[in-house]
C-alpha cells in the first residue's frame, strides 16, 4: 500500500497506475477517495486482484483503463 500511495502523486494528465496484487487492499480505497483518486479492481488474469487506479477527473486515464479492461 505504501508504494502505490508514494507512486500515484507522480500520474500525469491521462496516467494511471496498473497495479497486480495479491488481495483486495480494502483499506486503501478511502484513502484514495480521500486524495482524489478513481480504482477499478478486477480477478487477475496472473495474480488473484489487478487494480487501475486514476486522478478522479481524468477522463483521458479512465477511458484507457476502460479500454484496456473489456
Amino acid at each position: 500500500m505504501a508504494r502505490i500511495l508514494a507512486t500515484i502523486p507522480d500520474l500525469q494528465s491521462g496516467e494511471y497506475l496498473h497495479v497486480l496484487h495479491r488481495m483486495e487492499p480494502h483499506f486503501l480505497y478511502p484513502i484514495l477517495t480521500r486524495e482524489g483518486y478513481t480504482w477499478l479492481t478486477q480477478p487477475g488474469r496472473d495474480v488473484p486482484v489487478e487494480i487501475y487506479i486514476w486522478r478522479t477527473h481524468d477522463a483521458k486515464a479512465e477511458a484507457a483503463v476502460r479500454a484496456e479492461t473489456r
